[in-house]
């Protein structure tokens, strides 16, 4: 058995690797060294885990700080942004309100001035949604040194990357909406069957969201490691989805899993709160066929605001945040732990710990 590779004796007089010999017996290898909130050492899935929830409460400032004013400074933009598109089209509101008087001319600046505005917050979220990933990951690399993260220092740094970043976020976005895209299609088809009961599209469409699927999600793990990569390397976009395709390279199902993983926790974490609101949330109103519609719309609308619905938005707001912080840090801890198996990082973070902070 002995000569089976990897059964034989590992290290002198077949002790492990690691292990020495006190005149005793044989002494176990120390714990590696932990200055911050990981070990510097090849991480398991309660390292990484355990390391990002580590560093959101050990640094809950700088991360939540300032993924809140970036959100907060997003939900501002898209108000004023509402607010302007909705004076710029007042006079054609006023004309498609009158009754019989809905127009195409009237429609379509309303159409065009939101449908920018939307436009608009679409591209302001990828690249709030950049910033906080680049702000997860500076903060993260004080983090796993055991330095602090002052919210200047990580705001500076975070903007300074979120160019890189956000090409890199782009890339992902196209990548998950191929199967969205696929499923839209797939739901059309189905509508068309039921109207004409030809099964051709549908027989067209399903394999083709068959292969989307396990693509897109092939292609998202690949490229899971380039936003921290673009972040902590100061690596250009190619370059970033070049190293997260070397890195993940060999150790594809961990990366999927364990983010598989740290999914299913905000979604646990989700329903627990939300849950609970929804068995407590009031009941509606009981119609009174004597009352006028307005009556009863203004029943409904006091039904679902007030203390229950300010409960609800502050709640999904907080989980919404936690989980925007949550998933880039579980992400950059694979990205570190990778590097930690093959390119021997521990021995550059250990120097890097034992050094004197850089004045930020």
């Amino acid at each position: 058995m002995s000569d089976i590779p990897g059964w034989g004796p590992h290290g002198p007089y077949g002790a492990p690797p690691g292990w020495s010999w006190n005149g005793y017996g044989w002494t176990p290898p120390p714990p590696p060294p932990k200055p911050g909130v990981i070990p510097l050492a090849p991480l398991g899935a309660n390292h990484i885990i355990g390391g990002a929830f580590a560093t959101m409460r050990r640094y809950a400032k700088p991360l939540f700080a300032a993924a809140a004013a970036a959100y907060g400074l997003l939900a501002v933009v898209a108000a004023a942004s509402g607010v302007l598109a909705y004076v710029a089209t007042r006079e054609h509101f006023r004309a498609v309100a009158e009754p019989g008087a809905v127009s195409w001319d009237d429609s379509r600046p309303i159409l065009i001035a939101f449908g920018l505005v939307w436009l608009g917050f679409m591209l302001a979220t990828l690249v709030v949604n950049s910033f906080v990933q680049a702000a997860c990951a500076a903060t993260l690399h004080e983090a796993v040194l055991g330095r602090p993260a002052p919210f200047g220092a990580i705001w500076r740094r975070a903007w300074s990357r979120t160019p890189s970043v956000l090409a890199v976020t782009l890339l992902l976005s196209i990548v998950l909406m191929l199967p969205v895209a696929a499923f839209a299609l797939l739901f059309l088809s189905l509508l068309f069957l039921m109207m004409t009961q030809s099964i051709i599209p549908i027989g067209l469409v399903l394999p083709l969201f068959l292969v989307t699927l396990p693509l897109a999600a092939w292609l998202y793990v690949l490229f899971a490691f380039a936003p921290a990569a673009a972040a902590l390397e100061t690596a250009g976009p190619f370059t970033a989805l070049r190293r997260s395709v070397s890195l993940v390279r060999g150790a594809w199902w961990r990366t999927f899993g364990i983010s598989l993983l740290a999914g299913l926790i905000v979604v646990g974490v989700s329903l627990a709160f939300r849950l609970p609101l929804q068995f407590a949330a009031p009941g509606p109103p009981q119609v009174d066929p004597d009352d006028p519609m307005s009556t009863y719309l203004l029943d409904q609308l006091r039904s679902q605001f007030g203390l229950y619905a300010a409960l609800g938005l502050l709640g999904s707001f907080l989980t919404q945040l936690a989980a925007t912080v949550f998933l880039p840090l579980v992400t950059a801890l694979l990205y570190l732990d990778r590097r930690i198996r093959k390119e021997n990082l521990a021995h550059t973070l250990r120097e890097a710990s034992a050094a004197p902070a850089p004045v930020p």
